[in-house]
């Protein structure tokens, strides 16, 4: 038996946040049409932009896929230029993923030095 992996948990805890953020940004459709009153390409962009989301989630295994996150997360705060609410959700979301990268580094660095309970005999 192989021992477990703890970056496949944080891999997973990240799919998670990814998904959960793709919920938070498509509710927040209902703001730009209702509140805010906006049509159109911007409407479109969000939709698309909660779709990479949920699409995002599943390639946290590649190496591409935390940097392809962190894109989208770039693409969620400029939301602040479509809506208040929009760019608010991305501050709060950013903030998790800073956290998120944190633990991972955390992770890792205890992975080299061999100090993680899992790897103690």
């Amino acid at each position: 038996m192989s021992a477990p992996d703890p970056m496949k948990g944080i891999r997973g805890i990240m799919a998670g946040t990814m998904v959960l953020e793709a919920i938070v940004t498509g509710l927040g459709l209902f703001v730009l049409s209702r509140v805010d009153h906006l049509s159109g390409w911007p409407v479109t962009a969000v939709a698309v932009l909660a779709v990479l989301m949920v699409v995002s989630a599943g390639f946290f295994g590649r190496p591409w896929g935390v940097p392809f996150a962190l894109v989208l997360q770039v693409l969620i705060l400029v939301g602040f230029v479509l809506s208040v609410p929009l760019g608010v959700v991305g501050v709060l979301f950013g903030l998790v993923w800073v956290y998120l990268l944190w633990v991972r580094r955390d992770v890792a660095r205890r992975i080299a030095a061999g100090t993680l309970p899992s790897q103690q005999q």
